[in-house]
């Protein structure tokens, strides 16, 4: 038996970035003899382990047959005759194709020359087997853009030809979510999404989205919301419907959709805006609105001066239902326009 750190890890401590998990190869070993040394099998489909001790995972050498469409089509052939080398070759990209034998690096598909030069490369024509690929390149330019890394022309236009096969197709939404939502929190998530067009396989997936050309430095619901602001909300209804999206993302992505651009000629009009969008009540997703909406400074001061209204004082006139929501609403307006006139001056 020989274990080898691959993966991720490898490529993240030779970039000298910090890497979170770790992921390991076990050449000449069987599943009997992982557990008979207290590893526990996790695998669906091909011998996966968790250690004992650390819980990082343990996968045998393992070779994959493509039987069909997809990436879900596959034969997986693992037992002790299977090599490092081979266990590589079925990586997507070489940067990602490297292992470490102590402080050995194991390099067969010149991944470290990739690196060097900045550049995704698809390991062997296998790439083409598994359209998940597409995604995963546009989520690691996304992620690495900023060192100036790009993708190897040779690579792209193996990623054309998938797409042209159908390959897209055979996509399932759950996955599809997940590469993009990992994108999303990467860098530059434009990039991802620029690969996708460029190989043809955007509109397939997202039909006519209008993506930022540089996302500001937020948070993933708030960047997944600013992808619809110039589109309908038909669109957004369309995506979370094909996709599982999280509740709040398609909140976020609907309010921002419909009231980012609302004028605001009075203080009626700020009034009525932070209650469409239940900023009393729901002041975190208020602030996550305010990155993406048109004249946040106003809103925000008119929040400010508006949220600290004494409602007791108005309950002991006797104000009640109805009748008290009126009087907090005017009473809002009231400190807004006084909100007003402070902002004007400043």
């Amino acid at each position: 038996m020989k274990i080898y750190l691959v993966g991720g890890a490898v490529r993240d401590n030779l970039l000298g970035l910090p890497h979170h998990e770790k992921d390991w190869v076990v050449v000449g070993s069987t599943p009997e003899e992982m557990m008979k040394l207290n590893f526990r099998p996790v695998g669906k489909d091909f011998p996966v382990f968790l250690h004992p001790e650390t819980h990082e995972e343990y996968a045998l050498a393992r070779t994959e047959r493509k039987t069909g469409k997809g990436y879900t089509q596959f034969v997986f052939h693992a037992d002790p005759t299977v090599t490092l080398e081979e266990d590589l070759k079925r990586r997507d990209l070489t940067i990602n194709a490297m292992a470490m034998d102590g402080d050995k690096i194991i390099d067969p598909y010149d991944g470290q020359d990739d690196l060097e030069h900045k550049l995704l490369r698809h390991v062997s024509e296998a790439f083409v087997e598994d359209p998940v690929r597409l995604l995963r390149v546009g989520r690691f330019l996304a992620r690495f853009y900023y060192l100036g890394f790009s993708v190897d022309p040779k690579t792209l236009l193996l990623m054309r030809e998938m797409v042209q096969a159908g390959e897209v197709d055979a996509l399932v939404p759950d996955r599809v979510w997940q590469e993009t939502d990992r994108a999303l929190g990467e860098k530059n998530p434009e990039k991802f999404f620029e690969v996708l067009e460029q190989c043809g396989a955007l509109k397939i997936l997202f039909g006519n989205l209008h993506v930022p050309r540089n996302f500001k430095d937020y948070k993933n619901p708030v960047r997944f919301a600013s992808l619809f602001l110039n589109n309908t909300l038909l669109d957004i209804e369309s995506f979370c419907k094909k996709y599982p999206v999280p509740a709040y993302y398609r909140e976020l992505a609907v309010l921002a959709n419909q009231y980012q651009k609302t004028e605001l000629k009075n203080p009626e009009d700020i009034i009525a805006l932070l209650e469409k969008l239940d900023a009393y009540r729901r002041p975190e997703r208020f602030e996550d609105l305010l990155l993406i909406m048109i004249n946040p400074e106003l809103l925000k001061s008119a929040y400010e001066s508006s949220k600290i209204i004494d409602i007791t004082k108005l309950q002991k006139l006797g104000l009640e239902g109805k009748d008290l929501g009126e009087a907090i609403h005017q009473e809002r307006i009231k400190t807004v326009q006084e909100s007003i006139n402070k902002f004007r001056e400043l």
